[in-house]
Order: C-alpha cells, then structure tokens, then sequence
C-alpha cells in the first residue's frame, strides 16, 4: 500500500499553523464521535507547467455540501474561500509533487445542539500511488457488510462511515490479504474501503450502481461521463454484480481519489483473469493520469491551478 508523507502545515480556521499546533478539544463532538464531514482531493504536479493542479474542486465541494446538509451542519465559509483556503496551504508547504488534501468541516460542542459552532481545517500529505507500476492488489470478500443508506448512508462522506471500512480492512489484513470488497446488504458487490469498484466480463466494464451502497465517487463519474466513453470508446454499464462474477471477472480495479486507478489482481486468492494487471486497466489508467495532470489538456475547468491562480489574484 502507499507512504504517507505528513507536510509541516495545517490549515485551520483562516491560519496556517505548524501541525503540531492543529489541535482540537478532546470534549468536541469532532474528536468524540467523529463529527464531520469530509473530502479527499488530489493535487498533480506538472513540471512542464511549473503548476500544481487540483482536480475538480468544484465537484469535491458540492459534495462536501451534501454531506454537510445531510449531516445538518453548516461552516462559515463560502465555496470560494475553500478553494482560495486549499490554494494558501499548497503555496504554504511549497508544495511542487503530487499531494493529498484533505478538506474537513468539523463539528464542536456536543454536537446534538442545531447551533453547534463548526471549524475547517485543510490538511496535506504526500502520498504516492497504492501499488507499484504493473501490479495489483490481492483482495477478499469481506465477512462484513457494506452499511446501508438506511443506516449510515455511504453517500454521505463522513468520518464515522469509515469505520465499517476499518474493520473491513484490518480483517483482511489478518487474513493475509491487501484490500476487502464489501458485498451490500442484498449480498451484491458494493465497493472498497475507500473507492469504487470496477470490473470487464465478457468485454464489458461494468460498476455497480450508485443504488448499492456505494460512494458516489468523484472519480466514478470522471470515468462514466468522459474518460471511458469519450476519451476511449467504452461504455460503462452500471448494474447489480454478483459475488461469483468476480471469480470469473477478466479484469478489475478499484477508482478514487485516493486510489486513482488501482488494479486487482485476485480475489479470495483466485486470479483474477490472467492475474496479471489487464489492457484496459492500462488504458484507463494513462487517460486518467494524463488528465488529472494536465498532460491531457482537455477539461482545463477540472484542473485548478495552485501558483498561476496566486499570480492572477
């Protein structure tokens, strides 16, 4: 799996303070149940541009509204101030590689009063990609269950619905594997810990539905609405997927923001295909990249630039 690189400083409510002064009370709702909601953002550094992109904050940020309402919450900061927020903490750490951010709206208080005070902080770390160049990750069928819409909706991102996935992933890693693949409560594959599931039978790439417990996944739409059927020429059918298809899958991938595109390569130690990383993940996996790194200059609105858009400002 990826190192985590942690860098020297947090943005929190309007400062950047070095990390180790990015605290919060230890009473708060946030640091007791978890309250909060959340999103997790790439930034791609292309050298030949001497920029930093950030890769589709405005739909980062429309999501984090969701789960803010959702969760009955609101922050005092408009959509602007984040992205600007997101830009002073890149520009602070002198940030020239790929990072990830996580964006944060925390609740204080008790957390149960409707005018509980809320905060913000912005945090980035180096952290490279899941699995070496040309492999994949050996995943299991999770003995547990991916929770439910109706219980602790995985549409909302929130730091207590990754509990669940931590649960998940420790078993499997006592188990002796990478990563879990959580089935939903009707017994259909759903998704992983932490992203989005994908797999080509008989040609066809075929994803879960947004219906089955599954994120709604920023990198999942990049795919579905551009990349796969714009960019490559496949269609990307979105149905219900059994726990056997995936033994007789010829290939499969996690997607998000954190995993970008990370291939499986077996599954309950069954190999899936030929066990070795497929054409089609390789092919989705260059578009991708090339994209989110301005390689590919098509979509310019999805790429927010780090120092260009200081120079502007």
């Amino acid at each position: 799996m990826s190192t985590v690189h942690e860098l020297p400083y947090v943005w929190l409510n309007g400062t950047l303070v070095p990390r180790a002064e990015a605290t919060l009370p230890i009473g708060s709702a946030a640091a007791f149940y978890a309250t909060n909601v959340f999103e997790g953002i790439r930034a791609y550094w292309n050298a030949a541009d001497g920029e930093l992109y950030c890769f589709r904050l405005d739909a980062h940020l429309r999501r984090l509204r969701e789960s803010m309402k959702m969760m009955r919450f609101t922050i005092p900061y408009r959509d602007e101030e984040l992205v600007a927020a997101i830009g002073d903490t890149l520009r602070g750490n002198e940030v020239r590689d790929d990072v990830h951010l996580h964006l944060v709206a925390y609740v204080l208080g008790s957390g149960l009063e409707a005018t509980a005070p809320t905060g913000v902080y912005i945090n980035a770390r180096r952290r490279g990609r899941m699995t070496p160049p040309g492999t994949g990750l050996r995943c299991c069928v999770s003995s547990w269950t991916r929770t439910s819409d109706n219980a602790i909706p995985i549409r909302l991102k929130c730091g207590a619905n990754y509990q669940n996935a931590r649960l998940a992933l420790l078993q499997a890693k006592a188990d002796g594997y990478d990563a879990p693949l959580f089935l939903n409560r009707f017994g259909k594959v759903a998704e992983g810990t932490g992203a989005t599931f994908f797999m080509v039978r008989r040609g066809q790439l075929i994803t879960p539905p947004v219906t089955s417990d599954v994120l709604e996944s920023i990198t999942r739409d990049t795919l579905i609405s551009e990349i796969c059927p714009r960019l490559l020429g496949l269609e990307v059918i979105e149905r219900d997927i059994d726990r056997t298809e995936l033994y007789v899958a010829e290939e499969a991938f996690f997607c998000g923001s954190g995993y970008e595109i990370t291939p499986i390569t077996s599954i309950d130690r069954l190999p899936v295909g030929s066990g070795e990383v497929g054409p089609l993940t390789r092919r989705i996996t260059e578009a991708y990249m090339n994209l989110v790194r301005g390689i590919d200059r098509r979509y310019p609105e999805w790429r927010t630039p780090t120092y260009r858009q200081a120079a502007a400002a």
